[in-house]
């Protein structure tokens, strides 16, 4: 949860207003080890912002842009000051005697998760906000089948379970909360107590996948963050998350994928290793260096194990790599894996990486296991 306990000064939390200058400069952070992990919210995942009680300064999508929020001190509107991100009209209390919002009065913001999965925490973003934050915020969650309607969603018989109680946050701040629930959840509903402006949503966890629609599809991409791929290790994320390297789709541009630091001790290179979501049998490889030209990895090598006491051996030798290029592999015999690691002689920058193949028995034994007992 967050490191910040409520005070009885109700503006104990603001920020300074903005002074002038970098707008980032007094903003407050702080160390969540969960964002590692994949944000389950992110748009490339399929995610969005489906319903929203009031959005009268700001639109709800915002919540969900993948840029941090941009301030523009001079930027006003017919409806007042533009803000990047998600904001709501001040309430007000029932009539003249009573001016002030209930205890119970909050707006809400409905959110479908990209990839559904296991969350372990949740980064609610103020950036900007320095004296329109809300004074509280909750996280509820739920589980649907199929594409729900808002209609659907807003329902009087939908149960919501509560991952974060109503809890003060900070203006200007990045609010980090983790959360403990072991369900599979699809949507989450993002609440500000009694009102206010919050700049971007991540949501972070663990994908777990339909293993009905994987068995569907046949060959599958099985090292894919929306097939339940995750990435665990590397030797280096100085420029950008390696998790990218297993987002769907193409790059879009050059950090929209994993590249490390120049390396410059002989003898050593830069790895990354994975997980997939359970063992698969893979048939073919697919390594892109899109939009890395100068800074793509010299040579790559892929080693691959089944189990986590399994010997690594070798999927893909040594092979030299174009720059923003998509190359092709096909495997002389299929690998069977539950890891694997990417290894970039000496150093730079991969895109995405793709294996292409099938769950194994056991592999769709394991995954049913798991999507059964998280509540799928």
């Amino acid at each position: 949860m967050s490191s910040f306990q409520e005070n009885q000064d109700p503006h104990a939390n603001d920020a300074a207003p903005y002074g002038g200058g970098d707008p980032y400069a007094d903003y407050r952070t702080g160390d969540f080890p969960f964002t590692e992990l994949v944000d389950l919210a992110d748009r490339r995942l399929g995610a969005g912002v489906v319903a929203a009680n009031d959005e009268f300064f700001a639109e709800r999508e915002n919540l969900l842009v993948r840029e941090r929020a941009v301030f523009d001190p001079e930027h006003f509107g017919h409806k007042g000051k533009i803000m990047d991100g998600w904001e709501t009209r001040r309430r007000r209390g029932a009539d003249a005697e009573n001016v002030f919002p209930t205890a119970e009065d909050h707006d809400w913001a409905i959110i479908r998760l990209g990839a559904p999965g296991v969350i372990r925490g949740i980064v609610v973003d103020t950036a900007h906000f320095r004296g329109n934050y809300p004074q509280r915020v909750s996280v509820q969650a739920a589980a649907f089948e199929g594409s729900p309607s808002p209609e659907q969603l807003l329902a009087d018989d939908v149960k919501w379970e509560e991952l974060v109680p109503p809890t003060p946050v900070r203006g200007h701040a990045a609010n980090g909360f983790g959360t403990t629930s072991e369900r599979r959840w699809t949507h989450i509903r993002l609440c500000q107590h009694p009102d206010g402006g919050i700049a971007r949503l991540r949501v972070h966890g663990e994908v777990v996948p339909d293993p009905e629609w994987l068995e569907l599809l046949g060959t599958l991409d099985l090292i894919s963050v929306l097939n339940g791929g995750v990435y665990e290790d590397a030797s280096d994320k100085f420029y950008s998350s390696p998790t990218q390297i297993i987002l769907p789709g193409t790059s879009r541009k050059m950090d929209d994928g994993w590249e490390n630091r120049r390396r410059r001790v002989r003898g050593t290179n830069d790895w990354v290793r994975f997980r997939l979501a359970a063992q698969g049998a893979v048939r073919a490889v697919e390594i892109d260096t899109a939009y890395l030209k100068g800074n793509s990895a010299g040579w790559i090598a892929l080693q691959g194990r089944n189990g986590e006491a399994g010997e690594w051996f070798e999927i893909i030798p040594r092979t030299r790599l174009q720059p923003d290029t998509l190359h092709r592999f096909k495997l002389p015999a299929q690998a069977v894996v539950t890891h694997v690691r990417l290894d970039a002689f000496p150093d730079g920058g991969v895109a995405r990486m793709r294996l292409h193949g099938t769950l194994t028995e056991q592999g769709a034994a394991d995954l049913r296991a798991r999507y059964q007992a998280l509540g799928g």
